[in-house]
């Protein structure tokens, strides 16, 4: 149990040591103790089923995808050069857990019983079924797909045939949303936690920005129904910056993206 003034003044210390992890490493000493402090104070204000603490634990602290050093001093030193990258993507996401924060220091500001805000005993399951069928898809889908997937089907066929043998209640094709005239089916929904998961495939020149528009119209119907929106992303080799692909549909702690590379 955590009373509002003590959750406050923690979540105010965790805010105000961002900037003094900006002058060491990823994974330091003094960056490692603060992400402990910080998951460990998440998950004892808003519990691990929480779009703040499941947002937290996704961050990486580095650079993710494939990318190519193409400055003078990259091509003298690829090591430093892809250290430095590794850097910068750190730097980034610092921002966004300040940001993360700041969002969680006032949603407990505007609650009056901050333990009302981590009530429910079902909240720890439910955050397991998230991590379990992300990363279901993450570690096992491109196991499964020994040959190149002519078209979306086949994946959804993969990843179907993947929550089978995780024994992972889903629905398919079977629900509905109405939305701007347009009628929008997700491919799965997982049954127990309501979490729509809808498969894309990235398997020519263009279809990158293609995909931008379509997850962006799916984020604005499906979170009309739905808390949290699942989305895999299958790509034949054709989105170069997993990153910058990401960052297309901003800072939505709501909205899961996962890039799998064949």
């Amino acid at each position: 149990m955590i009373d509002k003034k003590t959750a406050l003044k923690q979540l105010k210390s965790v805010i105000d040591s961002i900037d003094s992890l900006k002058k060491v490493e990823a994974f330091s000493g003094e960056h490692v103790k603060w992400l402990a402090i910080a998951t460990d104070l998440l998950e004892n204000i808003f519990g691990k089923d929480s779009r703040y603490f499941i947002t937290l634990i996704s961050l990486t602290w580095k650079r993710s995808g494939q990318f190519i050093v193409t400055d003078k001093m990259g091509s003298m030193n690829p090591q430093m050069a892809i250290d430095r990258q590794h850097h910068k993507a750190y730097l980034k996401q610092l921002d966004s857990a300040k940001g993360l924060l700041e969002a969680a220091y006032a949603t407990v500001e505007d609650t009056k019983d901050v333990n009302t805000l981590n009530k429910k005993e079902d909240k720890l399951e439910a955050s397991n079924l998230t991590i379990r069928t992300v990363n279901l898809a993450e570690k096992s889908l491109r196991k499964v797909l020994r040959d190149i997937p002519a078209n979306e089907k086949i994946v959804q066929d993969a990843f179907e045939n993947l929550l089978i043998g995780a024994e992972i209640s889903y629905s398919r094709e079977a629900e509905n949303v109405e939305y701007s005239s347009k009628t929008y089916i997700p491919d799965f929904v997982i049954k127990d936690i309501q979490l729509p998961v809808e498969i894309k495939l990235c398997n020519r020149k263009g279809r990158e920005k293609e995909l931008i528009a379509e997850i962006n119209d799916d984020i604005l119907a499906y979170q009309k129904k739905f808390k949290s929106i699942f989305f895999i992303v299958y790509d034949l080799g054709f989105i170069r910056d997993i990153d910058r692909f990401s960052n297309e549909f901003g800072e939505q702690s709501n909205v899961i993206i996962s890039v799998i590379k064949h």
